[in-house]
């Protein structure tokens, strides 16, 4: 790797002896700090700086402050020239981010011994910061593509569980974008602003279409009955809850689950959950339901009401939207029908949007 040095000092004796010393490298040249300010502008490349301290109209001092107050800067190394008696000189040097000082009279070997070593250490960095530019780059697309498997594979399986209960076609499709809309809205409430953060809608948008995958282990004369469900017939359905959060978190200790799929477990064990601790599976109450759970419930009830069943017709917008209201604090968390009825134009927008592509 090629190096290139700057030369900073008003002694022409002691700039010839450098370049003599240094020929072999790329060298450049300032006969004070403003020219080496000017020099350092013009050359973005400077690897290592040789730099004077007593110098007319900028000082070796003055240069440092500039670079430590320039980021870009920065990266320079720089060595500081000072005499046998100026060891205040030194330390201030060191203090203000040089990385080494050499001492006048020049002593020749000892020199090029130090610019060796701080070359060897520049190029090594050098090396170091390529190295570690390429392996982020390599985790991030390792990244990209783990993301990607992942989507591709929750898409397929709720894809085949939604051929499978064709009464559910899009269900999924439009209670994940009516969880992101209702996220959003309660976002802007000062209670919710700092949990939902765009990361975790983000999850909790890419995690909704799991709520239901559970039902992949209902029977088809239960998940398929043309009819209204006898009572033992709906313990069974109601299983699927349980059955997804075991998917999930299976040969995963309790500890070691990763936040997609906490965050998964509980829009799936939360989405049956009522705000008056009267749901399933495990009867939770208030704000013992996670949010995702609590905001899962509201946009599944929802969604389930205005589509056709063969047990029961298409409810309105309107007529669900009333429904949902009479159930405000005994099955849905009263902030969180607020914050959807606040958005009900916009629900109903996705609904419609929905309702007939395919997947």
């Amino acid at each position: 790797m090629g190096v290139t040095i700057l030369v900073v000092d008003d002694s022409k004796a002691d700039m010839i002896m450098i370049k003599n010393i240094l020929d072999d490298y790329q060298l450049l040249f300032a006969n004070d700090g403003v020219e080496a300010m000017e020099v350092i502008a013009r050359e973005p490349e400077i690897d290592l700086m040789i730099l004077d301290l007593k110098m007319p109209r900028m000082n070796g001092f003055e240069v440092l402050e500039a670079i430590q107050a320039e980021p870009a800067y920065q990266k320079i190394i720089t060595l500081i020239l000072t005499n046998y008696d100026e060891a205040e000189n030194e330390i201030r040097g060191l203090s203000l981010g040089a990385v080494d000082y050499i001492r006048k009279p020049l002593n020749l070997e000892s020199l090029r011994k130090r610019i060796e070593i701080h070359v060897k250490l520049k190029n090594a960095t050098k090396a170091l910061e390529q190295n570690n530019a390429m392996l982020e780059q390599t985790v991030a697309q390792r990244t990209q593509e783990l993301v990607l498997t992942r989507n591709i594979t929750i898409h397929a399986l709720v894809g085949l569980l939604e051929i499978r209960d064709i009464e559910s076609s899009n269900h999924t499709r439009r209670t994940q974008w009516m969880v992101k809309a209702l996220c959003e809205q309660l976002r802007t409430q000062e209670a919710y602003h700092k949990l939902l953060s765009e990361s975790y809608i983000k999850e909790l948008f890419e995690t909704a279409p799991l709520h239901d995958i559970g039902k992949v282990g209902i029977p088809d004369n239960i998940l398929l009955k043309p009819g209204k469900l006898t009572i033992e017939e709906y313990e069974i359905m109601k299983k699927h809850a349980i059955y997804g959060v075991d998917a999930l978190r299976y040969e995963v200790a309790e500890g070691q689950i990763p936040s997609f799929i906490k965050t998964a477990i509980e829009c799936i064990a939360g989405h049956h959950e009522k705000y008056d601790g009267t749901g399933y599976p495990y009867g939770l109450k208030g704000e013992a339901i996670p949010l995702p759970g609590r905001v899962m419930a509201i946009v599944d009830v929802y969604d389930a009401l205005i589509s056709k069943r063969v047990y029961k017709p298409a409810f309105t917008h309107e007529t669900a939207l009333l429904m949902i209201k009479e159930e405000r604090g005994k099955h849905f968390d009263p902030a969180i029908v607020d914050a959807f009825l606040a958005i009900a134009d916009r629900i109903k927008e996705i609904a419609t949007e929905y309702s007939h592509q395919e997947q």
